[in-house]
């Protein structure tokens, strides 16, 4: 199972960024246990980290999550048929990067810039997260995306660089990894939201 401290050990540098890191397993748990739900963000390489975060967290990443045995007899009763042995336990999580056909519209009809913003304000409630992803921490679109999660009542989240930018201030909770190249940065990402991902399964799905 990877751990926190596996983490630690494995990227000793990370241990720089320790309290933010298991400050967001928090933030995130709880808005799990509340009934909310995430929403990522990010561009270029950033888009893609969020979408891997989705395929760990909306299906089983490292344990076998099988229904509880109340849902696998009511959904199978429902379908005339064994499905639920197929299906795995889920957190809700969505990749705003992944909407391609409203992205589009947004950024052809409105502004581009609010490409996330939008989504923010249509999809977002009080007791979910947006989780916003950027190596340099100065990207327009989810600078917005932050203000409106602020309208909205939602905790904000960002995974970025060591300085940070000015994304920074409108977080609620920042994870700075130490390094300022940005595929340092991308690759410092990839095992702090591989053990995110992991404790949370582990969480609520041991």
């Amino acid at each position: 199972m990877l751990t926190f401290e596996e983490l630690y050990r494995r990227y000793p540098a990370l241990s720089v960024c320790r309290e933010s890191i298991e400050s967001t397993f928090g933030l995130l748990k709880n808005c799990f246990t509340n009934g909310g739900k995430v929403l990522l963000c990010g561009n270029g390489g950033s888009a893609a980290d969020a979408e891997h975060i989705v395929g760990e967290l909306m299906k089983g990443f490292l344990l076998p999550r099988a229904l509880p045995d109340s849902e696998k007899v009511l959904l199978n009763a429902i379908a005339g048929k064994d499905i639920a042995s197929k299906m795995q336990g889920a957190l809700p999580v969505i990749s705003l990067s992944s909407h391609t056909a409203l992205a589009t519209a947004v950024m052809n009809d409105n502004c581009a810039q609010m490409v996330y913003a939008q989504q923010v304000y249509g999809l977002g409630n009080k007791d979910d997260v947006l989780w916003g992803i950027s190596t340099s921490g100065n990207s327009e679109n989810i600078v917005n995306a932050f203000h409106v999660a602020r309208f909205r009542r939602m905790k904000t989240i960002l995974l970025t660089g060591q300085s940070g930018g000015k994304l920074s201030s409108f977080a609620d909770i920042a994870i700075h990894v130490p390094a300022h190249c940005v595929t340092e940065i991308q690759e410092y990402h990839l095992p702090i939201y591989h053990a995110l991902c992991a404790a949370l399964e582990q969480n609520f799905f041991n």
